[in-house]
């Protein structure tokens, strides 16, 4: 079989090609001129962090890993209340940089009401930082606190560990 050839065949982007990159959506949040807050899972946890456009390449302004709660007394698992703590932490360091508001990328994952990414989102929020959100999609307040995993007291503390630093 032959490669295709032509001066109508267009090669798409590697990332689009391999699935890992919306262009379009991309260009949206850029236009909007904001820090992003990017919202990432792995298979162990979560990554957020604070990305602000530059011609040069994304500038990272603060990051944070949901390994990082372990130092707060919080054991990370992939789930609501560690999605919670990251996104607070995370809100807490892009203050401290100087960031006020962002607009949330969850990339190409999908936008799931209640869904781990918004927890990540309401933990920035109740940080200090201002972005735009539905308050339909955040998830309730008694999954963000852990109630569901019976660790409301296990929760409380590693907030309240936080919000010292």
């Amino acid at each position: 079989m032959s490669k295709a050839t032509g001066p109508l065949y267009a090669v798409h982007f590697k990332r689009r090609r391999l699935g890992k990159t919306d262009y379009a959506k991309r260009l949206a949040l850029l236009k909007s001129g904001q820090p992003r807050l990017v919202v990432r899972k792995t298979n162990r946890g979560l990554i957020c962090h604070v990305v602000e456009y530059s011609e040069q390449g994304d500038r990272t302004t603060a990051l944070t890993t949901s390994r990082e709660l372990f130092k707060h007394g919080w054991t990370p698992k992939r789930n609501t209340p560690t999605a919670y703590l990251t996104g607070m932490l995370c809100g807490l360091k892009a203050k401290k940089a100087g960031i006020k508001n962002v607009v949330l990328d969850i990339g190409l994952h999908p936008s799931t009401k209640g869904g781990i990414v918004f927890a990540c989102l309401k933990g920035a929020v109740d940080a200090g930082i201002e972005a735009k959100y539905g308050e339909e999609q955040m998830p309730p307040e008694s999954r963000i606190n852990g109630s569901h995993l019976k660790k409301e007291k296990e929760f409380a503390d590693a907030k309240a560990a936080l919000l010292k630093v």
